[in-house]
């Protein structure tokens, strides 16, 4: 089974080509045959009707009457003076085909055919072919009055005729020969020209199939093909990209999946310790009662410790998960008084870790936003750099107009962080590798703070050098009239 399509193209052309020149060579043989027996046939009637007169004439002037005895008397003169008249060599025979005279000996003598046809009145004759010869045998009967006298028969030379139409077949051969190979050379440097980049874009395809992608072809026409292939090129283009995109994906869903896995173990181990603890202490206090009053004491308030520690965690859950939530109107807020209050409440939290919060906070640093959800961001951004910074750190917070932005700036000194886990800290349920210094930490405060930036129109970002970790808040200042609306 033949699945070359180049091997098609030959054989497909070569039948075409082959079929057409034997169809155009035979057409050609059959139109020469066709004129050049026209040509005979004119040549031997004009014969014919010339004899026929010298005949009549001869009879007329010798005033003999319409027998074949004259006819015989005067077979040698008539075969002589026709000879020399036509140029044809001529036998003289009875009507019943013996021959009378003969201008040339060497006239073959007339076939049974060739009688019969005389004898009925016919005109016969026949073409011989002798190498490069080619001569007419052309006979018929002489009729006198309606009376038939005898039987002429001329041998007239075609050669020269057959010899032209030979050579003209044989020009006419070579130049279709020329022409058709001509046509077919041209036929397979053309589908050479096509088959050759399809051969190419096919290997290319097979590679692709087999998860090849860097395969590429390039080819110099801006034909069909050279589209065809720009386009090929295009489209593993496109199928590496969106096969790139796929990878990325995947992988980021192979790691949420996993940051996912590592929160609910985290939230069920947080969850877990203060609930064992208060059912602990809880089961202690019913057997006990208030008869070891320091023990009752101790463990009723180790159960609110921890009973505002699990609800502190469950709002942060909530917080992080909430969807669909209404979210209040926004409204003009000085955030700067906002913040000042915060690092105020806030430092009694660092008090307790043996850290400080020291802060510089201009006047007047209004936001068009929601003043609880601000609030909860500076406590969030405060609460983790108590967490994550250092043994008795100071804690600084700036926060000042700059042009049409307000910037906020928690810095605090830390443990080093490796960039690439920077970006990942403010994706929910993510700790990085950082050593978490207070239970109850599931990584949602700065995911939560991204997303009230987020909704404020702000950007938020962090930076670690020469172990300090700074966090940046950028807000809009909002520009406000003499009547207190914005402008």
């Amino acid at each position: 089974m033949i699945r070359n399509i180049s091997v098609k193209f030959i054989i497909g052309f070569f039948f075409i080509f082959s079929l057409s020149f034997l169809v155009l060579n035979q057409t050609v043989k059959e139109s020469i045959q066709t004129s050049n027996k026209k040509i005979v046939t004119s040549e031997l009637i004009g014969l014919k009707n010339n004899s026929n007169i010298y005949v009549r004439q001869a009879f007329l002037i010798n005033h003999f009457s319409n027998n074949r005895l004259y006819f015989g008397q005067m077979a040698e003169e008539m075969a002589n003076d026709l000879n020399h008249a036509t140029g044809s060599s001529v036998g003289v025979y009875t009507v019943d085909g013996e021959l009378l005279y003969s201008s040339d000996k060497s006239i073959p003598p007339l076939t049974n055919g060739d009688l019969k046809e005389a004898i009925e009145g016919k005109t016969a004759y026949s073409i011989t072919y002798d190498r490069n010869k080619a001569s007419v045998l052309f006979s018929y009967p002489v009729f006198i009055d309606g009376t038939k006298v005898g039987i002429l028969r001329f041998s007239r030379d075609f050669s020269l005729l057959y010899e032209q139409s030979g050579r003209i077949r044989e020009i006419i051969f070579y130049i279709a020969m020329a022409i058709f190979a001509a046509a077919f050379l041209f036929s397979y440097i053309l589908s050479r020209h096509i088959t050759i980049p399809l051969v190419r874009l096919t290997r290319a395809s097979n590679e692709v199939k087999s998860g090849n992608l860097e395969v590429r072809i390039r080819f110099r026409r801006k034909d069909e093909i050279g589209r065809l292939a720009d386009n090929f090129n295009e489209m593993i283009d496109q199928i590496s990209r969106q096969m790139t995109i796929i990878r990325k994906d995947r992988d980021h869903l192979q790691a949420l999946h996993e940051q996912e896995k590592r929160f609910f173990d985290n939230i069920t181990h947080e969850l877990k310790t203060p609930l064992t603890s208060i059912l602990g202490y809880a089961e202690i206090i019913r057997k006990k009662g208030e008869t070891d009053r320091y023990f009752f004491e101790k463990g009723m308030n180790h159960i609110i410790e921890e009973s505002r520690r699990l609800h502190d965690m469950v709002l942060k859950l909530l917080e992080a998960t909430r969807q669909n939530i209404q979210i209040m109107e926004p409204e003009r807020v000085d955030a700067g008084s906002i913040l000042k209050d915060v690092c105020e409440s806030m430092g009694i939290r660092a008090q307790r870790y043996k850290k400080s919060i020291r802060y510089e906070v201009q006047n007047e640093l209004l936001v068009y936003g929601q003043g609880n959800r601000l609030r909860q961001l500076f406590i969030n951004l405060l609460d983790n750099s108590i967490k994550y910074s250092t043994d008795q750190a100071e804690i600084f917070v700036t926060a000042k107009r700059a042009d049409t932005k307000i910037q906020f700036v928690f810095s605090n000194p830390s443990d080093p962080i490796e960039a690439d886990q920077i970006a990942y800290l403010f994706q929910p349920f993510n700790l990085g590798n950082r050593q978490i210094s207070e239970e109850g930490s599931v990584g949602l405060g700065l995911s939560i703070s991204k997303s009230i930036v987020d909704e404020h129109g702000g950007n938020i970002r962090m930076t670690n050098e020469n172990n300090q970790t700074v966090v940046s808040v950028e807000l809009e200042y909002m520009n406000v009239r003499k009547d207190g609306k914005p402008i």
